[in-house]
């Protein structure tokens, strides 16, 4: 990923630029981020959680692509 800025979201607000996923999924992957590889989404500032838009969607994409890599093995 390049150091360009990117937008970060508070899981509140997610929902206002993005239909899913709901801010109790973002909580529930926040919660259990290190099983999921989702901390590189997160942005703890102050005792707030922010999503690291572009990271998040970076992220998405990864799964995908296990996911697929995973049917094509089975």
């Amino acid at each position: 990923m390049d150091n360009k800025q990117t937008r970060k979201i508070p899981i509140p607000e997610w929902n206002k630029y993005h239909p899913w996923p709901s801010p109790a999924g973002l909580r529930y992957r926040v919660f259990f981020a290190d099983t999921m590889d989702f901390e590189k989404c997160i942005v703890r500032v102050r005792g707030r959680v922010l999503i690291d838009e572009t990271a998040f969607f970076n992220w998405l994409e990864e799964q995908n692509t296990i996911s697929l890599q995973n049917k094509s093995k089975g």
